[in-house]
């Protein structure tokens, strides 16, 4: 244990150990998703997704390895009991740092299928890392506002599109999509800049999860709603690094998949985006009730 060292110190021993981790874990993944590049039959996933799933899996498990030796985090987590690593789940948290990253993938390795984050379509070109969103299915996606796409209601379609095959590839095995509705992370500007109703949330959006639910919400067991505090405050990735996120408070809500939002075409009917904000938009005034209370009680 590393507790008793320098704070820099510890966060340089931790990033030197989360860059190994990567140079060991990605090329060892490049290699199977090669193999899929190249005979890209159904039947070879079937046999390859499997592989890229336990070397991720592997490869998340290493982190939470680094992160016991580095740091001395107390955390309080409830609701990860009974959850099923061979079913389907479609994840929502709140979004507040990269850190965020790391704990949803600690607490949930092996209790759940492998993570698969909506990312943004231009973080594929991110050195070493890009490639691995790639190889593990990840699904990128470009952000467009709702002005932007009221001039260009086409690209909404093109999106859509876009979500449906990256979706209909985790349909051969258990997978859990995840998503953050806010879109980018909380930051007291952004949210005054928003004018938020919320007071420790933004806006959410309900697109990314809209597009997964249309596309194989029958496969979903149900909606992961996790909710991330930090109750010392919200730490930078350096701080991080250095041991600084001293607690943690997690909690995760089971919620049915409402089935009347699995009907209806989100991209040309405005009805069916409608219900979709309005169920987000309740989900997110009791997330930050709960967050209020959390902070509370603290």
């Amino acid at each position: 244990m590393l507790f008793g060292l320098p704070s820099p110190l510890r966060g340089l021993i931790a990033t030197l150990l989360l860059i190994a981790n990567i140079l060991f874990w990605v090329p060892i993944l490049m290699v199977f998703a090669a193999i899929r590049l190249v005979l890209p039959f159904r039947q070879v996933r079937l046999a390859v997704d499997p592989v890229l799933v336990g070397i991720a899996e592997n490869w998340i498990a290493c982190n939470s390895g680094w992160m016991a030796l580095t740091q001395r985090t107390e955390w309080d987590v409830q609701g990860i009991e009974g959850l099923d690593p061979h079913n389907w789940y479609l994840v929502n948290a709140n979004h507040q740092c990269a850190a965020d990253i790391f704990v949803l993938q600690h607490l949930l390795n092996r209790r759940i299928p492998l993570l698969k984050f909506f990312i943004k379509q231009q973080l594929i070109w991110v050195p070493i890392m890009g490639l691995a969103w790639w190889a593990l299915d990840f699904p990128f996606m470009r952000r467009h506002s709702e002005a932007y796409l009221k001039k260009h209601p086409d690209m909404r379609a093109k999106d859509q599109e876009s979500t449906r095959r990256a979706c209909a590839k985790f349909a051969l095995i258990p997978t859990s999509v995840t998503n953050f509705m806010e879109g980018t992370r909380f930051t007291p500007a952004k949210h005054a800049r928003q004018q938020s109703p919320y007071r420790h949330l933004l806006k959410p959006k309900a697109g990314g999860v809209a597009l997964a639910m249309n596309a194989m919400g029958n496969k979903f067991q149900a909606v992961l709603d996790v909710t991330i505090v930090y109750p010392d405050g919200i730490p930078h990735f350096w701080t991080f690094l250095c041991g600084g996120m001293r607690r943690v408070i997690v909690r995760v809500q089971s919620r049915p998949i409402p089935s009347h939002l699995l009907q209806g075409d989100y991209g040309s009917d405005p009805a069916v985006r409608e219900a979709f904000a309005t169920w987000a938009q309740q989900m997110w005034s009791e997330k930050d009730a709960q967050i209020s209370a959390l902070f509370e009680s603290r």
